[in-house]
């Protein structure tokens, strides 16, 4: 494993892991979750990366300032993983990796900007976020338990909120994008998958049913929109599955997870 730095602030690094061999590898670029929130890191999703490596796929798992850090949430958090993620052609120029079967796979707020980053290619040009040159695209965009509806998960919390009577409510979304819809509603269109369909890569979704952190309805619904008219998206809802067996690694949900994950590099030589 090599620790390299995309960036000047101590939480622009992400950590690359080579298979055995010659090469040339596909690469994962792998995200945490954790509600974009410190002290949440990318050692929470490290077994994952160690495994898909294993497995013959290199890995980028990437750390981003969150909420919490000087420069964090909007727009510092999307900038850091788009420049983490175009930094993939830095690391291609020396390392063995197959810069055409470069995919994303992220898990809860992670599946999130996973699936962000295959659709930034196409933002409008206005947006705040379309500062980058020349965006890297996606071969492919892999989300586990992924907050995939910005606007959903908002409302999700501020309903659990109000029912509780919390004295300190927890928005995670609100706190990343800078407040609600009503106040931005350019940046909820433009980070929240539901709104950036047709996401016109390949697409792997994975959903625990006792998903209690994510509700498993926002990704069938994400499906439901997303598979009209395209051909390449995954849905898996695993009945006895919650949050946290997506990646660990010891679970059946992890191996199927990595079966399709490979069904889908292996797709790139048939096409």
């Amino acid at each position: 494993m090599e620790r390299i730095y995309y960036g000047d602030h101590p939480e622009q690094f992400g950590d690359l892991r080579l298979p055995e061999g010659e090469g040339p590898f596909p690469l994962a670029i792998v995200i945490h979750g954790g509600f974009w929130r410190m002290p949440f890191g990318l050692d929470i999703i490290q077994d994952a990366a160690e495994d898909l490596t294993r497995e013959g796929i290199a890995t980028w798992n990437i750390e981003y300032r969150r909420v919490g850090h000087a420069g964090g949430g909007w727009p510092g958090t999307f900038n850091d993983v788009g420049r983490a993620a175009d930094y993939v052609r830095e690391l291609a120029a020396i390392h063995p990796i197959d810069i055409r079967q470069v995919f994303t796979i992220g898990h809860s707020a992670g599946g999130q900007l996973a699936l962000w980053l295959a659709a930034r290619p196409s933002l409008p040009a206005t947006s705040e976020l379309s500062h980058f040159a020349e965006p890297l695209s996606m071969y492919g965009a892999v989300s586990l338990a992924g907050v995939l509806d910005m606007h959903l998960m908002h409302e999700i919390h501020d309903y659990r909120n109000k029912i509780t009577g919390a004295q300190e409510p927890m928005d995670p979304v609100a706190e990343l994008l800078g407040g609600s819809p009503d106040e931005f509603p350019e940046r909820y269109t433009e980070t929240s998958p539901f709104d950036l369909i047709p996401i016109d890569v390949p697409q792997i979704l994975v959903h625990g049913a006792l998903d209690v952190n994510v509700p498993v309805g926002i990704s069938a619904q994400y499906h439901q929109a997303a598979k009209i008219g395209y051909r390449s998206i995954r849905y898996l809802e695993l009945p006895d599955a919650e949050h946290f067996m997506l990646t660990d690694i010891q679970t059946d949900a992890w191996s199927l997870i990595k079966e399709e994950i490979h069904e889908m590099l292996s797709n790139s030589h048939k096409n």
